[in-house]
């Protein structure tokens, strides 16, 4: 009488994905230009920031040096080590084939962009830890006024920068033009979205229509979390519109996303 063979354990979603971030951060250690705008670029950006803060007119903003330094060196974090990071990755890997040959196991398809993600964010949460350090020792930004903001407003982000990563790999035919396809929304956000210069400062026509930019309403909630200054409208629009955001990030990729390389 012949018996079965015993079986290893069943994977689950999340021995698939920690295996995925594994040989993702195996492969990311090994690509020293994406190493490098992920790891360096986040830490060594924002001080070339502190002189052009040092003479903004920031009387009646309710910030300071530290409350416009340390969000603004979050939000680069937030766009070199995830977002950027993520487009480069997700169209290598699929012009690689990775990708198509992943969808052939048991690995589902949210399973493989989460896995592939998660080192860029770990490396973020790592720099935010160091940048949130560095401040409080160097330009004493004080502690945050409403933590639950910050706390809120850093997970959005990081949703963010995953989802719209992803999106902007749709558009990407060949690695070598993803960089390319991520620099608008890099500069976009860097000039709009409150991260060399805050809303606060800017006029209010400008900064009204900056709040809809997609990484507006982390970097606001972020920055407003630790100085206290948003006033009673700003939080929910901020949410509502991060949300939003988040969700067509999500169509998009459901919709759009290619697993195999584009011809």
């Amino acid at each position: 009488m012949s018996t079965l063979a015993p079986t290893g354990p069943a994977s689950t979603a999340r021995s698939r994905m920690g295996a995925l971030a594994r040989a993702e951060t195996t492969l990311l250690l090994r690509g020293k230009g994406t190493l490098f705008a992920a790891l360096v670029v986040p830490l060594v950006l924002p001080f070339s920031f502190k002189n052009a803060i040092d003479s903004m007119d920031l009387g009646g903003t309710g910030l300071d040096l530290g409350t416009v330094l340390l969000p603004t060196a979050l939000g680069l974090s937030l766009l070199f080590a995830v977002y950027s990071t993520l487009v480069s990755t997700y169209v290598t890997r699929r012009e690689e084939l990775v990708l198509k040959r992943l969808r052939t196991g048991e690995v589902r398809d949210h399973e493989i962009l989460v896995g592939s993600a998660l080192p860029a964010v770990l490396t973020c949460l790592v720099q935010w830890a160091v940048i949130i350090i560095g401040s409080v020792l160097l330009v004493h930004p004080g502690a945050p006024s409403n933590p639950a903001l910050v706390v809120l407003g850093a997970v959005l982000g990081l949703v963010l920068a995953v989802g719209l990563g992803a999106l902007t790999a749709t558009l990407s035919r060949t690695a070598e033009t993803a960089a390319v396809m991520a620099m608008p929304v890099i500069i976009l956000t860097m000039i709009g979205s409150g991260v060399a210069i805050p809303l606060d400062v800017m006029p209010d026509g400008l900064a009204t229509a900056a709040r809809f930019l997609p990484f507006t309403p982390p970097l606001t909630l972020l920055r407003g979390g630790w100085a206290g200054n948003l006033d009673g409208g700003e939080t929910p629009l901020a949410v509502v519109s991060g949300l939003a955001w988040a969700l067509f990030a999500a169509y998009g990729v459901r919709r759009w996303f290619r697993w195999e390389p584009r011809r």
